[in-house]
């Protein structure tokens, strides 16, 4: 793997994760009830969920390479299509953040259980991982070392960015609910997808 792929992948990580979904909308919801506490136990289960998610995901694609390079191929066509999709589906979605405070006794346990069983059993994200992940594997190179660093990159960006939600949500929570805010980052974010499918695909199409 060379280091501009491994940039590559990191700093598209980086932009997916900062989007919220339900994991992240999750995260926020019991930060803003439960306060900093909250922080840690659902930075963990963000990272085991994607973990689960992201090996079935993994070894899913591994049997997919093995067993047709043209499939394989195809499946990269229709990941830079779905970047596209939810960039557009985020340009629209508005400021409005459906995160309402989980108040009451919750255990540091019951948080990372939570957060670990949402992240993992999200259909959505295993269909994530499947449309992005190709965008970055080479078919020629060692399958396994790939996966490795894969995961522990996205492992480590994930628990941080989950981490961070949490504290910023704890801490600054009239600027969590601000639709401008909100809606600012969403159509950045969603420009940002757009133009990395858009990047994706014309590579591609050099490629061939």
């Amino acid at each position: 793997m060379t280091w501009e792929t491994w940039l590559a992948f990191s700093a598209a990580s980086a932009l997916l994760m900062i989007i919220p979904g339900p994991t992240i909308l999750l995260v926020i919801s019991y930060a803003l009830g439960q306060g900093w506490r909250a922080a840690l136990p659902m930075a963990v289960g963000v990272a085991l969920g994607d973990f689960t998610a992201m090996t079935l995901s993994m070894l899913g694609l591994g049997a997919l390479l093995a067993a047709s390079a043209t499939v394989f191929t195809v499946l990269k066509w229709a990941g830079a299509a779905y970047m596209v999709w939810l960039g557009i589906k985020l340009w629209r979605a508005g400021g409005a953040l459906n995160a309402k405070p989980r108040s009451g006794g919750a255990s540091m346990a019951r948080m990372l259980g939570h957060a670990w069983i949402v992240t993992a059993l999200n259909p959505k994200s295993i269909i994530f991982f499947v449309a992005f992940l190709p965008q970055f594997l080479n078919p020629n190179a060692d399958f396994l070392t790939q996966m490795a660093v894969f995961e522990t990159t996205f492992l480590v960006l994930a628990f941080a960015n989950a981490l961070g939600y949490a504290l910023i949500a704890s801490r600054a929570r009239a600027a969590i609910r601000n639709e401008r805010v909100v809606g600012a980052a969403n159509k950045v974010g969603g420009s940002l997808l757009i133009g990395a499918g858009i990047l994706t695909a014309t590579t591609r199409a050099a490629q061939s």
